[in-house]
């Protein structure tokens, strides 16, 4: 499966290269796109490719200033069978307002601080502990499968269908390393990655 990885301003250092190292380890050949890549976000780029995905970023608004412009790409990329697979801010760009409006719904604040963290989730019936930085919680409707909750019990991961597509978002961030942990001055918990291969393989399945 070929896939592409955003990678630029609307981006953070290190989050585009574990979404890469998540889609690797599923099996996908893996490029990144970007205005400083060799690869350019565009429609004809992405008509290349069977998965797209949006790693995590700053915030919303400066995310949607940079990514604002390949609306209409990304839209017809997966509405013609495309898959889309947003972390943390790929889910918030997954949204409505602002975004992509890829989902069954919108998006909103999971926690009342933008200050990183680790958070416990329900995914698919085990609690797990997952690395956060002002995540999403996604707010759709019963087209999406809510793979993943939040304590309070928001959905936190789904899958839902667009078009002829399919769009996998999680508001956390399991394809984080130890090092996201000690960088951030965090206790480290258990490897997520796994649950962030299950969002992929769910999506494209």
């Amino acid at each position: 499966m070929r896939a592409l990885v955003y990678r630029g301003p609307a981006s953070l250092s290190g989050c585009p290269e574990a979404v890469a190292s998540v889609l690797a380890a599923t099996g996908c050949d893996v490029r990144y796109v970007g205005p400083d890549e060799d690869l350019a976000l565009t429609g004809d780029v992405l008509a290349g490719a069977d998965l797209y995905a949006q790693p995590g970023g700053g915030t919303l608004r400066q995310g949607w200033r940079r990514m604002k412009r390949h609306r209409r790409a990304v839209r017809r990329f997966v509405g013609d069978g495309g898959h889309y697979i947003g972390f943390c801010l790929g889910a918030y760009l997954a949204g409505a307002t602002p975004g992509f409006g890829l989902l069954p719904g919108d998006t909103d604040q999971a926690l009342d601080t933008e200050d990183d963290t680790v958070i416990e989730v329900d995914w698919g019936g085990t609690r797990r502990a997952v690395f956060a930085q002002d995540p999403a919680a996604l707010l759709v409707d019963g087209r999406a499968e809510v793979l993943a909750r939040y304590g309070d019990g928001q959905a936190a991961a789904v899958v839902a269908p667009y078009g002829a597509g399919r769009v996998g978002v999680v508001g956390p961030h399991p394809e984080a390393t130890a090092d996201w942990f000690t960088d951030a001055g965090l206790p480290v918990a258990p490897d997520a990655r796994d649950l962030a291969r299950d969002l992929v393989v769910r999506t494209v399945s």
